[in-house]
């Protein structure tokens, strides 16, 4: 008999209880289930709904069956649906009668609503932890290669030569974005919805602030037909994950090109390679490649939690047993790439000699041309021109403009003196972009060291988030 059944007279056909069940993924909300009854359970107890006998077998029938859980010893049921009914099920085959009072004065919908926020807490942190390490690796690595200079793109043609510390600042500013996004997702799901019942509250005189002080939580739902329908705070990481998976598959792009032959600006260590099954010289990038790949399936994710809100009327609708798959694959796949990626990138090898070839070999020093003359009071569309036909010129001999002599630069231009020899060094190309957040080593240091403040700050941060989530967690042992 299904815990529900009591006005059912036909037993639920075989392949409805297949598709209707969800045991087969919400099973990993079982440390949240537990925590949430046992809060439950106390709350009942100090209100009077509960007996404390009654509250104290709860507890220690579900710290019993916690226990076997986590020893791999307890059997979950496809018949009982869900984790709530496997747990209470299990529960009341093990303590008898009072395992049938728990829940009194609450639905699976408020409950699996608060199994969710607990859950996106819970993750939240350590996705936090994961985006810290990464953080910490690109700014570790672009002071490592502080002096280190490349070339910088546009339109993936080369365009003026920068700083590799420059450029892995940028993907640093663009994690700690995310991290910021995060932290916003963070209030979303520390709300407490338990006590909104089904749909409009309870008839008992219940305590909700009492299990929101028993389980961490910052604020309560004010609404009980919100409590259990919201589920705006899964689509907030969703996106956030969404956001930050894409920053993640443009460095992808970046490391698949800078490691490739063409390129050889870099080489992948070979833990984070792989090769052919028929050629043997290749090494392959592939985790870069994964990751790229892996943003379309947790943008994918995104999509179908929306799809499945955007039709629902209040309150809660079979619908939502949807939002759980996506999200956790979602917080799967995101914490596989952010922690790799740190990895990745501490190994990898730099091949500075390399890209300093290629800067030789190129214009990317003719907008400072263009500068010199404008500097000189020429304007800047004509220094602009003048420019273009000296690249032609070298365009058609074979060469690049450091390989011009004064006197033929004068051909371009009268206002070319001894001192642009000096301009179109590509050291000196870098230095003179002093300018606020620009690739100049004095920038760049800069940067630096705004980035180690930016992550002592997010450590602070991300350390209270920590301590609540393991505060709630300790409902689990007293």
């Amino acid at each position: 008999m299904k815990l529900w059944g009591g006005r059912f007279t036909e037993n639920t056909a075989p392949e409805v209880e297949e598709f209707t069940s969800s045991i087969g993924f919400d099973r990993r909300l079982y440390r949240e289930d537990i925590a949430g009854s046992i809060a439950h359970a106390t709350m009942l107890a100090e209100q009077g709904i509960i007996s404390p006998t009654d509250a104290k077998a709860i507890r220690e029938g579900l710290t019993a069956i916690l226990q076997e859980i986590e020893a791999g010893k307890f059997s979950f049921s496809v018949a009982l649906e869900d984790i709530h009914m496997n747990l209470e099920s299990a529960l009341t085959e093990r303590i008898g009668e009072a395992g049938k009072r728990l829940h009194t004065a609450r639905s699976r919908n408020d409950q699996v609503a608060l199994d969710m926020h607990l859950y996106m807490r819970r993750a939240i942190v350590a996705v936090g932890e994961d985006m810290l390490y990464l953080l910490t690796a690109l700014r570790d690595v672009a002071q490592e290669h502080a002096a280190v200079i490349m070339p910088g793109y546009t339109h993936l043609q080369r365009a003026q030569p920068i700083l590799l510390a420059h450029h892995l600042l940028a993907y640093f500013a663009m994690l700690a974005r995310d991290f910021r996004r995060l932290a916003g997702c963070w209030v979303g799901a520390d709300m407490m919805p338990l006590g909104a019942g089904a749909l409009a509250g309870t008839s008992y005189p219940t305590k909700p602030e009492r299990v929101a002080e028993l389980l961490q939580f910052g604020s309560l739902y004010g609404n009980s037909m919100d409590a259990v329908s919201d589920r705006d705070y899964l689509l907030e990481f969703q996106a956030m994950a969404s956001i930050t998976m894409m920053h993640l598959s443009r460095l992808s792009e970046e490391i698949i090109l800078w490691a490739s032959s063409e390129y050889r600006f870099i080489e992948l260590s070979d833990a984070f390679c792989t090769g052919s099954s028929i050629m043997p010289q290749k090494k392959n990038p592939d985790v870069s490649e994964l990751v790229r790949g892996k943003t379309g399936r947790v943008y994918g994710h995104f999509i179908a939690l929306a799809t499945v809100l955007k039709g629902l009327p209040l309150a809660y609708n079979k619908d939502l047993q949807e939002d759980k798959e996506g999200v956790f694959d979602t917080v799967d796949t995101l914490r596989f790439s952010l922690r790799v990626y740190a990895d990745m990138l501490r190994s990898m090898r730099v091949h500075s000699e390399r890209m300093r070839a290629v800067l030789e070999d190129d214009f990317s020093n003719a907008t400072d041309l263009a500068d010199y003359l404008a500097k000189k009071g020429l304007p800047f569309r004509e220094a602009h021109a003048v420019v273009g036909r000296a690249v032609q010129y070298c365009v058609q001999h074979d060469c690049v403009l450091h390989d011009l002599d004064l006197a033929t630069l004068q051909r371009f231009s009268p206002l070319f003196a001894e001192d642009i020899l000096a301009v179109l060094a590509i050291e000196n190309v870098v230095a003179v972009r002093s300018a606020h957040g620009g690739t100049a080593p004095v920038q760049v240091e800069r940067q630096l060291q705004a980035a180690a403040e930016l992550l002592s700050a997010y450590k602070e941060e991300q350390a209270t988030r920590t301590a609540r989530v393991a505060q709630a967690e300790f409902v689990l042992t007293k």
